[in-house]
């Protein structure tokens, strides 16, 4: 067989015959070396494999360490017992009104020449305090100002009126230092007269005359009477100096009628000078419960013609008002303390409610929930009149009276009323209601759980609720004290994690 092997290579059957003859003993230790190192090296990966896994079990991250420490989730929600004051409280929306509200939409006669009524002046604005005597405003170059009276006027008042609208008059004046004179209270005479000249003085206007004929008619009552004068001085010279007795009787006769058209003449010009002098119209004058009072709106503007109304005046103590339901009415009563809180502002005022419905009314739309309504001049009436328009439902109408004069920027603006309906007398033991429960005992209870879970049920005695929670009084003394926790409800993340890895 001819022997393919190339020249200079050991063929394959030699290097094995070598591999196993003393000749060829160097070979074999060399790879046996081989085999060691890789031994070695392979020994050496698993090692440090091993080391990094007990390395990974060994260091944990601090959150993780945290983790491990915590005990694992409980399966209920629980709360701690408290030991504080519980208030139970009514929550409502609420508007606030003064005492009268009053729409002042004067009529004027006109200017020059029966011109349309203009608007020459408006001394307010919204928000200002007004007092008596303030003027407002001037239609036409005349005056419109306020005064102290609870009667609207109706009519203009003149010297010789009588009535009480003419005792109101008197009143507002002499509280302004204008005395009403010797007259008798109720009636326009000489003192009044005084009174109104200064006061119209004083606010630099000039009155009206009560007669506009530029005095025509006290000058020709005048004249009468010395006309009748000097009649009778004639009738009675005539008489003195007649020597005939037949003529006697006649000039007698004209004396006596002389004397009687002098007395006539006299009463007439006592008539006429009683009727001059200032008055008050009616379209000049605005009568108010209660000062100091408070624009609320003005929609006047000068150079206007006069139409509707001008400005909203507010007057007296800025109250709170609201609407209870059916179902609330039986929580609220008068003495209640209650927070007002403007939310515009975030002010807050303490207060108290004064009074409560006993029957039910519509309830009015904000803005116009006055409490009283008034008119002055001939302006229309005031908020929360008949015309007032409501929003179809009903409730119990009450009244919070501020411990603090609230803002007159606050009247006719809505806030929120917080009742304290209930309260506990000082401080009691309180839990969350969900934490109470009624056994099939009947027994009202509330169930502690300790640190290791373990849950004990501890009959109690309930009390006043508010806001969420519930004061409990247990039946045992001291099986429930501050700082235990109860049992709240079941917690679904702990629910949840029961069934985790689950598909």
């Amino acid at each position: 067989m001819a022997d393919d092997t190339p020249p200079g290579t050991t063929p394959p059957d030699e290097i094995a015959q070598d591999s196993r003859t003393p000749g060829g003993d160097a070979g074999g230790a060399r790879m046996n070396r081989r085999r060691f190192w890789v031994a070695a090296l392979v020994a050496g990966a698993v090692a440090l494999t091993g080391a990094g896994v007990a390395a990974t079990s060994l260091i944990r991250s601090p959150a993780q360490v945290a983790a491990d420490a915590e005990p694992p989730p409980q399966d209920v929600l629980i709360a701690r017992v408290e030991n504080r004051v519980l208030a139970e409280t009514v929550v409502l929306r609420g508007t606030v009104a003064a005492g009268q509200s009053i729409q002042v939409a004067p009529v004027s006669a006109g200017g020059e020449g029966g011109a349309a009524p203009v608007i020459t002046k408006v001394s307010v604005k919204s928000g200002d305090a007004v007092r008596s005597g303030k003027v407002l405003l001037e239609i036409s170059g005349r005056p419109v100002f306020v005064l102290r009276g609870s009667l609207p006027v109706y009519r203009d008042l003149k010297p010789g009126a009588t009535g009480d609208d003419v005792k109101q008059l008197q009143d507002a004046l002499a509280a302004l230092g204008h005395g009403r004179g010797g007259d008798e209270r109720g009636t326009f005479g000489p003192g009044t007269k005084d009174a109104v000249e200064e006061f119209y003085s004083s606010i630099g206007y000039d009155p009206k005359p009560a007669v506009d004929d530029d005095g025509a008619a006290v000058d020709g009552a005048e004249a009468a009477v010395t006309g009748a004068e000097r009649a009778l001085v004639d009738a009675r010279d005539a008489l003195a100096a007649n020597k005939d007795d037949a003529q006697t009787k006649t000039l007698k006769k004209a004396r006596d009628r002389a004397a009687e058209d002098l007395d006539t003449a006299r009463e007439t010009l006592a008539k006429a000078e009683a009727a001059a002098g200032p008055m008050v119209p009616a379209a000049e004058v605005v009568f108010v419960r209660a000062f100091p009072a408070r624009v609320a709106t003005v929609t006047a503007r000068p150079g206007a013609q006069v139409s509707g109304t001008a400005l909203t005046l507010s007057s007296g103590k800025l109250m709170a008002q609201g609407y209870l339901q059916e179902h609330q009415k039986g929580m609220v009563r008068a003495g209640q303390k209650v927070r007002i809180l403007a939310e515009t502002t975030g002010q807050e005022t303490a207060g108290k409610v004064v009074s409560v419905a006993d029957a039910p009314s519509q309830i009015q739309d904000q803005q116009s929930g006055s409490q009283d309504s008034g008119s002055g001049g001939n302006s229309g009436n005031g908020g929360g009149g008949d015309g007032t328009q409501g929003n179809g439902a009903v409730g119990y109408l009450f009244t919070v009276d501020p411990g603090r004069e609230l803002p007159s920027g606050l009247a006719g603006q809505e806030v929120r009323l917080t009742i304290e309906a209930a309260s506990t007398d000082g401080k009691a033991l309180v839990v969350p209601v969900t934490a109470v429960s009624a056994g099939v005992d009947g027994k009202t209870v509330v169930t502690t759980v300790d640190g290791t879970g373990r849950q004990e049920r501890i009959e109690v005695r309930t009390g006043t609720t508010g806001d969420g929670f519930v004061e409990v009084v247990p039946i045992t003394a001291g099986a429930l004290k501050e700082g235990d926790e109860v049992v709240t409800g079941v917690n679904p993340g702990a629910a949840s994690g029961s069934t985790e890895g689950s598909p």
